[in-house]
């Protein structure tokens, strides 16, 4: 085919036409506002893309008011998805009157209207808009690091007012301090023109002008205005200034890159200006510029405008406007130029743009801006409201005012490029049109269309080298009534003077475009096409008639019973006759609109509109590929033409069909490299036109049957015959009778290759790249077919090209397939000269294959040559191996690997930085982490899993064995992406659940299962009905525990009142007694709340539509046998006031505590919950205070806090006060502080008023100031506190009551302030705290009060005599605590031996034998590493005189003595013991250690024994009972969470007890313990930290009240705080198949410490772990559950994470085991069955046991389909056999993935057993497997990590390496060598054995022929030389064994 290519023929056929309408159009009739609308069907034409000469401003006054034509206007653009993959669909924002609709769909997909907006007044104008807000003002946690969030919105445009709506729902209402022309969509936000009246004078010179152009970078911010930055011109240097140039209107705006093209109406020339974010010095410049201008006396009369808009940035004034950011716009001063705005673009539609003062409807009857900036109404004029008329008006004066502060602007605008001035050059020139287009090679142009002049200009564009700017071409004019970019295929439409549709690719033209159904307007019917019977001879004339229009002219295609375009439904089905008429009507195309991605509307003349798709410039994947490669290396210019012509044959109309694409472009690259397709054999049978209709070429034959031969040559060698000749019937019933017969006379004639074409010079070039992508297109296993259609055009040119390498090659890869053609053309001597050679072209074919068998078998390679951005697999592919298999780390690290050559068109030669060599296996990391790094990369360069499935076996199995590794030992922190790659579920759910969890699904996703509902009628209100029952039933599965404890913490039903009515007792004394019983019960009733609170924590999510319910507390009994009810309210006794009110306090604590903290709970759900019955407000104050406790206060508004307060309800103050403190603790917070301070005297001035504050709010702020200070050491509150400790009583009564809780207070405060700060408390040794508070404990003088309030303090009081001594039995406690809390661990010896207890009887007197237990307390939290978990350390503590004269717990009678108080020595040893096993509990707390329990329950069962032996009198009942208390918390501390038998039966026992000196304290105690025991239901533990003791003191002060309204020692409020110190650390293992918790085993690994070293333990999980900072990793553990590691020593967030989100841990089931609960031994297990026969059954693996291996539903089918026996199998059997082992040893080994693997290698030797194999891809797989095994690098592996599960059978692949040996050999033996040794001297071998001879080549790789020769091989004699030679050619010893008989000709010669 000759290369001339007449331009006039060529056509493009455009597809899918289709008639258009706005969507909204049709919506707009039915949207409830239509009544209003009345729209009629417009005339679109005109308005929506005025095609008129001057369109503009003036079209616009056409419509003299707006009722009287309804104004319509819409814009598409390309749809986007929210999730961000690629779809195609339009997205269309129509306007009407005041509706906006905005819908999406497109021709295949049904259109839906997604949003429709109706506002108050006209839009004007609609558009999208994307707002970045920077992070700071976005209160969302950082994305992905991106820094910013992007708002998409959508704007809306009134009269005064812009509304914007974004996506996410939120909605602003901006107002417009001036009348808006136009908005501008920015990359940064909003850009507005204000509109100025035409006749805007040019202010007198000492007047600055208004600003014309005004940003908005969020809908919230201030409209600020636009400044521009112009060059050096008329004043020297460049100079910042306000936009204000009225001439200049902007025409266009682009966001990538962010330009904006202004026109200048007055100059009459466009100007590109860059448009970015303002720097700080412009800023500053414009700033000051603006305030040195004008002097003095203009000052009034200066322009009001400016000065207000400076005035207004104190957001005073209306424009706090909530548009979005939309970049503003920069204008610029007018030395340089003022492009004028003008109202139409191609993106926003010029109805809505019109300017809107100009239309007097809108201007003269509107408001003018001026009145919105609150100017005086003395600007009469609208029109010119920018400027104040009277030169003498006042209005002025008040804005210039000093105090103006100037307004800041946002955007700038930098001049690019300015189009050069011509001396002819019309007034109204404004481009109508604008838009930015990329031609077929990537260069950028800017078009914009003048359309006074019929011309569109194109501004070539590219960034500069450093990328900060652009920089501007020369400008090309294109004559044009109109066009549009068709950016699909980076092409622009142009409609010609004449009417034609022309397509152009930059300023490169590339054909007409033909509409089907629309004639062409300059051409009649008959000659719009030439005949498609004449011979094709140019690659542009269409290879098949056109359509039915042109049945007349050829009878043959009217029979067709098809169309024949690609498919019949593109064509509108009309008959000819409807064609003509349509002709008639003289219907032509007048303008273009609305592009999107390859779409674009044509409006025609008669006022209707279709909507036509221009066709893609490749369809088929490998002509795709080819194209972008051979478009890499080829010139620009000459890669455009080439694109140009391949793009006129593709889409000429009735171009081929997908399947022929291929042929056609291998004609079209040939003939324009200058080959004659009609001449070579093969390309000429190419199947142009699979869709031909077979009627036809019978119908073509009939004529010649009586005609001569000459016209069967004729038919042979024309068109028709390539077309029809190899049709696919011919095909598929294998005739080809014709191709024989032609095959002789093309032998006969030498072919030479037409030098003058455009590609000749460039075929080396070409040659390389299609090479490079047949290379690529092999690392992908679906692109087959494709790659043999490849290397057939390849075979061609590597002969032509005389490169008998590559031929070599491709024999080698395809035998079959080279065979096939042996037809040359001759390429002369001379011409070759002019061939281009490029750098990049190697001899030797570089394949990838052999690149990586070199590597895995550690021999040196060269960098293998690479596209950028199209061989993206073989760089995938090479990099990995480098890393994986050579070890080096480097290869992923910079994108200039030295194991890649990047491959660049131009000439530039690349340097090889490393020599050859350079890759050898390094020894410089472990080898995991190489597996690691080789993963996460993938990973990051977007790899995924189906990527890896279509990699070739051999390819991909460094890669799998990688995957393998990790998947083994994977880390526990990897992204999800990575977990996936490797295939954990398990890992990667758990990296997503990470983030978001809500719902009740924190406790576990899955693990919330309510109570059955059988039990839920009577238990439905106890309040712990929500507890996890599936993680405590495994948690606790031998028995009911749990069910125990709900019955001994239930508090909401009756209690059973068993009294026996003696027979002397009356009626009415009976009564008494029950009521009297009861009243005992209630006692223990009252004190249940507090420890249901610890059992429920944080284990339910409230519903916030919901209130949370609050379970009653019942204080009646029940009496048996009638079950009469007893209350305590009948009279009959008396019962204490206000009884109750603390239980209910406690009962609303524990409701709330149950709230997780992870729930979203708001401040109305808290207000809401406010019971309207004054009764529960006590239940509501506990509540509060446990909202406080789990964190969520803070998010109670300070109004409501406030609210709460003033009620002036005590309990209510309490617990909020003690909540807020809890939720901010130790944060300083300053609010909360004054809060608290309200409530303490001593924290107000002196002067202040007296509040009349309730004693115990005193002290629960007291507490609130130790929470929010906590650990601060801060000093003034500390001085506070310290001086609170002793605060005498005052004279009145106050301060009387109570004041041991108050003090004591003081000093938890005081304590927690200073926590653990111990000696170095900075600043604060003037104050002598640890001496003050030394005194307070053992007494002494008092000080004289310093401070502030000495003056309240004068007078004693007058109720209490105290002297000026101190009241120790006040003060002590306090003091105590405080001290143990300040040295807290820091086992400061001097201030410990202040706190041992006397050891004389004397001193011993002195001491309450209660402050014993809190100085052996304090003693030990002090020496905290002393403590030791044993009675002999107990005992230790007590002094010697008490142990020598007290008596044993166990003693019966009583010593006597003289000189020694008994009681004393008995209560201060019981005290003692107490404490120090009180310190032993916070030592240990949640830690389970065993020995510490043993110490524990031994001296708990010595005090019950105690209590009941006759002893006890002495020691006093209270006081056994208090220490029993205080031990068995210690016991429940130890234990926490942990369900402990025996301390639960301890606590059962306890409960039981009701009479004698049980009062409702001791009740407490006991149910805490109890609580603790189970806390959280087995979720949480104790911490053991600084902040959890001091919480814990305070919960579990061992001075427990004596009834339930005491708080007298110690507010009861406090035992809540214990939620201070509990934290989550309960690990449940869910199996991520059945998302059920289940057991597994894990390992935990201690660090060591000084008292044990590090060591490892196994725990049963689901289990609480120790605390965390004792661990250095976790592991779960084999063989049943994949290992998983979590690396404690790297920082424990991660695990905190899991923990505090229910403590989930994803597991997964390994292949073949059964999970803990169904087999808890491990016997009934697949895999325990096989090992105990595996004999000759192992592999009669029965297809049904699979489903106990794998959940994969792939794997079922497989087993089913391919491994179950059928009845007459035959030799068959064997296989299946072989499938089922196989899939045992996948399922086994948990590869499943190398199944298809196994197949593959089976099948493949299989074929090359039968001798067919046609291609050796396989053979070259197998190799590559098989070097994978033995290379070294995979060899260390092995041997590194010797219990490495077997990745691959080893004995599958020497059973199958021995089957190739032995069939190649075979194949030797029986005559191949004969074939083996004509190769390998060059003579053409025997046809049959290609095949064989190819593989044998492949698999013992052995050289080419012309590397034997350089090898210089023929003089050998003996085996030895040979070696030696070979070593060069790195051929396997096993090939030369096999070569050396024939290479040396003499095959005795073996013998060595």
């Amino acid at each position: 085919m000759s290369d001339h290519s007449d331009e006039t023929a060529t056509m493009i056929a455009a597809g899918d036409l289709q008639e258009f309408a706005p969507r909204g159009r049709e919506h707009c009739r039915r949207h409830p506002s239509a009544l209003t609308l009345q729209l009629r069907r417009l005339q679109p034409a005109s308005e929506l893309c005025s095609s008129d000469g001057a369109a503009g401003l003036v079209g616009s006054l056409r419509e003299v008011t707006i009722h009287e034509r309804q104004r319509e206007s819409w814009q598409l653009r390309k749809g986007a998805s929210d999730v961000g993959e690629e779809v195609d669909y339009d997205e269309e924002l129509y306007v009407a009157s005041n509706v906006v609709i905005w819908s999406k769909g497109s021709k295949n997909q049904a259109s839906t209207v997604y949003k429709a907006f109706t506002v108050d007044s006209p839009v004007l104008q609609a558009l999208w808009c994307d707002f970045t807000i920077p992070q700071e003002k976005s209160d969302k946690a950082d994305v992905s690091g991106s820094g910013e969030i992007i708002e998409k919105c959508i704007c809306i445009l009134q009269n005064s007012c812009i509304n914007v709506h974004s996506i996410e729902g939120k909605d602003y209402i901006a107002a417009l301090p001036f009348q808006v022309a136009n908005v501008w969509p920015t990359k940064y936000g909003l850009l507005f023109e204000r509109s100025s009246s035409s006749h805007e004078v040019p202010p007198s010179p000492p007047r600055e002008p208004l600003p014309t152009m005004f940003s908005m970078l969020h809908p919230l911010d201030e409209i600020t205005p636009l400044v521009c930055k112009s060059g050096a011109g008329v004043f020297g240097s460049a100079r910042v200034q306000y936009v204000a140039d009225y001439t200049m209107r902007i025409v266009f705006l682009n966001t990538e890159p962010s330009i904006v093209m202004t026109y200048d109406t007055v100059q009459s020339l466009h100007t590109v200006w860059a448009l970015r974010r303002v720097k700080p010095e412009e800023q500053n410049m414009v700033l000051k510029f603006s305030e040195q201008l004008g002097t003095p006396q203009h000052m009034a009369t200066s322009s009001s405008l400016t000065a207000h808009l400076r005035s207004f940035s104190k957001g005073d004034s209306p424009v706090g406007s909530p548009f979005q950011n939309y970049s503003s716009i920069h204008s610029q001063s007018r030395s340089v130029s003022s492009p004028s705005m003008q109202s139409r673009s191609p993106s926003i539609s010029n109805m809505a743009a019109l300017s809107r003062s100009h239309s007097p409807a809108l201007g003269v009857h509107s408001f003018s801006g001026v009145q919105r900036f609150n100017f005086s109404s003395s600007a009469q004029s609208p029109r010119r409201h920018s400027i104040t008329h009277s030169p003498n008006s006042t209005s002025s004066d008040s804005f210039l005012a000093p105090e103006t502060e100037p307004i800041v602007p946002e955007l700038c605008i930098d001049h690019l490029w300015t189009e050069t001035v011509t001396n002819m050059r019309e007034k109204n020139s404004q481009a109508s049109k604008v838009f930015i287009t990329t031609d077929l090679c990537g260069q950028k142009f800017l078009c914009f269309l003048v359309e006074s002049q019929l011309q569109l200009r194109c501004v070539k564009f590219q960034e500069s080298n450093d990328k900060s700017q652009l920089i501007f071409g020369s400008v090309t004019n294109i004559q044009a009534k109109d066009a549009a970019p068709v950016e699909g295929i980076d092409t622009l439409l142009v409609l010609d003077g004449s009417g034609n549709l022309v397509l152009y690719s930059g300023v490169v033209r590339v054909g007409k475009v033909f509409i089907p159904g629309l004639p062409a307007p300059s051409l009649t019917m008959s000659n719009q096409m030439p005949r498609p019977s004449t011979p094709l001879d140019s690659v542009s004339t269409p290879s098949k008639p056109l359509n039915k229009h042109l049945g007349p002219l050829e009878e043959g295609v009217l029979l067709s019973p098809v169309p024949e375009l690609r498919d019949s439904a593109k064509l509108h089905d009309s008959t000819y006759v409807d064609d003509c008429t349509f002709q008639q009507l003289g219907t032509f195309i007048h303008a273009l609109r609305d592009p999107v991605h390859n779409r674009v509307t044509l409006e025609l003349s008669n006022n209707t509109m279709v909507r036509i798709a221009i066709p893609e410039i490749a369809t088929s994947e490998l002509v795709k590929r080819c194209l972008q490669g051979v478009k890499a290396i080829l010139p620009k210019e000459i890669a455009v033409q080439m694109l140009v012509k391949w793009y006129n044959a593709y889409n000429a109309p009735g171009g081929p069909s997908y399947h022929s694409e291929w042929n056609l472009f291998v004609t079209c690259l040939m003939n324009m490299m200058g080959y004659n397709t009609e001449r070579l054999s093969w390309t000429r049978n190419l199947d142009f036109e699979g869709s031909l209709s077979p009627v036809i070429a019978p119908k073509k034959a009939r004529p010649s049957e009586t005609g001569s031969d000459e016209d069967w040559e004729y038919l042979l060698s024309s068109d028709y015959h390539k077309n029809f000749e190899s049709h696919p019937v011919a095909k598929a019933l294998r005739l080809d009778p014709l191709e024989a017969l032609a095959s002789k006379d093309d032998f006969s004639q030498i072919l030479s290759l037409d030098s003058s074409t455009l590609l000749f010079t460039h075929i080396p070039a070409i040659f390389f790249v299609l090479h490079l992508i047949y290379e690529e297109l092999k690392l992908n296993s679906l692109m087959g077919e494709g790659i043999r259609s490849l290397v057939v055009l390849l075979i061609q040119l590597a002969r032509d090209l005389k490169l008998d390498a590559y031929i070599d090659y491709y024999y080698r890869d395809y035998p079959a397939l080279v065979k096939t053609s042996r037809q040359t053309c001759v390429i002369d001597q001379v011409q070759t000269g002019f061939m281009h050679h490029p750098a990049f072209f190697s001899a030797e074919p570089p394949s990838i294959f052999q690149w990586l068998s070199s590597c895995l078998k550690g021999e040196g390679v060269q960098p293998y040559p690479y596209l950028p951005g199209i061989c993206e697999r073989s760089k995938l592919v090479v990099v990995s191996v480098a890393l994986y298999i050579l070890g080096d780390e480097s290869a992923v690290s910079n994108e200039a690997s030295h194991y890649l050559y990047k491959i660049t068109s131009g000439q530039r030669k690349q340097q090889m930085e490393q020599d050859d060599n350079s890759c050898c296996f390094r020894h410089s990391t472990s080898v995991s982490s190489l597996a690691e790094k080789l993963v996460i990369w993938m990973t990051d360069v977007g790899f995924t899993l189906r990527d890896l499935e279509s990699l070739p076996f051999g390819v991909a199995l460094p890669i799998r064995d990688a995957i393998y590794y990790c998947r083994e030992q994977p880390a526990s922190d990897w992204p999800e992406a990575v977990c996936l790659l490797i295939g954990r579920q398990d890992l990667s759910k758990q990296a997503c659940k990470g983030n978001l969890q809500k719902g009740k699904s924190s406790v576990g996703p899955v693990l919330s299962s309510d109570i059955p509902s059988g039990t839920e009628s009577e238990e439905d209100e106890d309040g712990m009905n929500d507890m996890n029952e599936e993680v405590m039933s495994l948690i606790w599965s031998e028995d009911l525990r749990v069910q125990e404890v709900r019955r001994l913490l239930q508090s909401a039903r009756p209690v059973r009142v068993n009294v026996v009515q003696m027979p002397e007792a009356s009626d009415h004394e009976y009564i008494e007694e029950k009521e009297n019983r009861l009243l005992q019960l209630c006692q223990r009733t009252m004190a249940l709340p507090v420890g249901r609170g610890m059992f429920t924590l944080f284990s339910y999510h409230p519903i916030p539509t919901e209130q949370l319910p609050i379970p009653k507390l019942n204080l009646t009994g029940r009496a048996p046998p009638r079950n009469t009810t007893v209350d305590l309210n009948s009279g009959n006794i008396d019962v204490p006031p206000n009884m109750a009110c603390w239980a209910s306090f406690h009962n609303g604590v524990a409701a709330g505590l149950k709230i997780a903290p992870a729930s979203q709970i708001d401040s109305a759900w808290i207000v809401y919950n406010k019971p309207k019955i004054a009764e529960l407000a006590n239940e509501y104050a506990g509540f509060l205070m446990a909202l406080g406790l789990n964190g969520h206060l803070t998010k109670l508004a300070t109004l409501n806090i406030h609210d709460y307060l003033t009620k002036g309800h005590e309990m209510t103050s309490i617990g909020l006060l003690l909540g807020v403190s809890a939720a901010k603790l130790g944060t300083m917070d300053m609010a909360i502080t004054r809060l608290l301070s309200i409530h303490i005297p001593a924290l107000l001035p002196p002067t202040s008023t007296e509040l009349d504050v309730p004693h115990n709010v005193q002290v629960a702020a007291v507490i609130g100031i130790g929470l929010v200070y906590q650990g601060t050491a801060h000093r003034h509150t500390a001085e506070v506190l310290l001086a609170e400790i002793g605060r005498p009583p005052g004279p009145e009564m106050e301060y009387c009551t109570d004041r041991e809780s108050y003090s004591l207070a003081s000093g938890l405060a005081l304590g927690m302030v200073c926590l653990g700060h111990g000696s170095n408390l900075i600043g604060m040794s003037d104050l002598n705290v640890p001496e003050q508070l030394y005194q307070y404990m053992v007494g002494g003088h008092r000080r004289f009060q310093a401070g502030m309030h000495r003056e309240k303090h004068k007078s004693p009081s007058y109720q209490i005599k105290e002297g000026d001594t101190i009241n120790v039995d006040v003060t002590c406690p306090g003091a105590t605590l405080a001290l143990a809390m300040i040295y807290l661990k820091t086992n400061n010896r001097s201030i410990a031996d202040w706190l041992q207890a006397p050891d004389t009887m004397y001193l011993l007197d002195f001491v309450k034998p209660e402050f014993l237990l809190l100085r052996t307390l304090a003693r030990c939290l002090i020496l905290w590493d002393d403590i030791l978990p044993n009675s002999k350390w107990v005992n230790s503590n007590v002094p010697q005189i008490i142990r020598e004269n007290s008596i044993s717990l166990q003693a019966t009678e009583l010593p006597s003595s003289e000189d020694l108080s008994l009681e004393t020595l008995a209560q201060a040893h019981v005290y003692i013991i107490a404490g120090a096993c009180l310190s032993l509990g916070f030592r240990f707390a949640g830690s389970e250690n065993l020995a510490a329990f043993k110490c524990l329950y031994k001296y708990a069962t010595d005090f019950l024994k105690c209590l009941s032996a006759p002893t006890a009198s002495i020691t006093g009942h209270y006081n056994l009972e208090t220490c029993l208390s205080v031990l068995l918390l210690a016991l429940a501390m130890v234990m926490a969470g942990s369900g402990n038998l025996k301390v639960l039966q301890l606590c059962r026992f306890m409960h039981k007890k009701t009479g004698g000196e049980m009062n409702y304290g001791f009740h407490l105690a006991h149910h805490m313990a109890l609580g603790l025991l189970f806390l959280g239901g087995g979720r949480y533990s104790l911490s053991t930290s600084n902040s959890s003791i001091a919480a814990l003191l305070c919960a579990l002060y061992p001075h427990f009240p004596v009834h339930s309204t005491d708080n007298r020692y110690h507010l009861q409020a406090l035992r809540h705080l214990y939620v201070l110190a509990a934290e989550p650390r309960l690990l449940t293992p869910v199996d991520v198949d059945s998302n059920t918790p289940c057991y597994a085993l894990i390992e935990v690994t201690y660090k060591g410490t000084q008292w044990y070293a590090e060591a490892t333990e196994e725990l049963m999980a689901p289990t609480l772990l120790p605390e965390l900072h004792l661990l250095k990793q976790i592991r779960v553990k084999g063989p049943r559950y994949w290992e998983l590691l979590i690396d404690l020593s790297k920082g424990t967030n991660h695990l905190k994470s899991i923990l505090s989100k229910g403590g989930v841990l994803y597991v997964k089931l390994r292949a073949g085991q059964l999970s803990y609960k169904e087999d808890p031994m491990g016997w009934r297990s697949l895999l325990a069955q096989t090992v105990t026969h595996r004999n000759s059954e192992a592999r009669a693996f029965k297809p049904e046991a699979i489903s106990a291996f794998t959940s994969d539903p792939a794997l079922f089918s497989f087993a089913d389909y391919f491994c179950k026996p059928t009845v007459n199998m035959g030799q068959k059997q064997e296989i299946l056999d072989l499938f089922s082992s196989i899939l045992y040893e996948c399922v086994t080994q948990e590869n499943p993935e190398m199944l298809p693997t196994y197949i593959a290698i089976d099948q493949a030797v299989r074929r090359l057993e039968r001798k067919e194999m046609s291609e050796t891809f396989e053979l070259w797989q197998i190799k590559l497997v098989l070097e994978f095994f033995s290379s070294r690098s995979h060899q260390e592996r092995m041997s590194g990590n010797p219990n490495r599960g077997l990745f691959m059978n080893s004995e599958f692949l020497p059973v199958m390496k021995c089957t190739i040996d032995n069939t190649l050999d075979q194949w030797l033996q029986a005559g191949g060598d004969v074939c083996l040794h004509s190769y390998l001297s060059g003579q053409p071998t025997e046809e049959s054995q290609l095949s064989m001879l190819a593989c044998f080549l492949i698999y013992h790789s052995v050289p080419t022929p012309g590397q034997l020769a350089a090898g210089g091989l023929e003089g050998s004699t003996n085996f030895s030389e040979l070696l030696l030679k070979f070593k060069q050619l790195n051929v396997p010893v096993r090939a030369l064994l096999r070569l050396a008989p024939l290479l040396l000709r003499n095959p005795q010669a073996m013998v060595l």
